[in-house]
């Protein structure tokens, strides 16, 4: 993969992970939310003055751009497995930055992701 192939895919998955960071966190500070009509105004004014939430739509939106412009340089079989970078970047954030928690067999996952990642990566090189 030459390096501006690389820079596309990785730079779209940090966007994709930061984006549900935010959402996330959003999502905390509004609190649980129903499916119901009556229920879509308030949640929908109470989303539009949340930052983080609105931070999370922009960085999902240009990280759709940049992941579009990956595809058009990478073949599929290798830049979608990619996207499982994201699953460290969230763990990691959610563990610094939202004080979540995560076991040991979580953290053996993401090892094992980390390995597939590589071999994919080698792959496409």
């Amino acid at each position: 993969m030459n390096p501006l192939s690389l820079a596309l895919v990785l730079t779209g998955v940090v966007l994709n992970a930061v984006a549900q960071t935010l959402l996330k966190h959003g999502t905390n500070r509004l609190g649980p939310v129903g499916f119901s009509l009556s229920q879509a105004l308030p949640v929908g004014l109470r989303v539009l003055g949340d930052w983080p939430f609105l931070l999370g739509l922009a960085c999902y939106a240009v990280s759709l751009v940049v992941w579009i412009a990956a595809l058009t340089r990478v073949p599929v079989t290798v830049a979608y497995p990619m996207l499982s970078i994201g699953y460290i970047i969230n763990a990691l954030i959610a563990r610094f930055w939202l004080g979540e928690t995560m076991g040991l067999n979580g953290w053996l996952g993401i090892a094992f992701i980390v390995l597939g990642v590589t071999l994919i990566a080698r792959q496409g090189a």
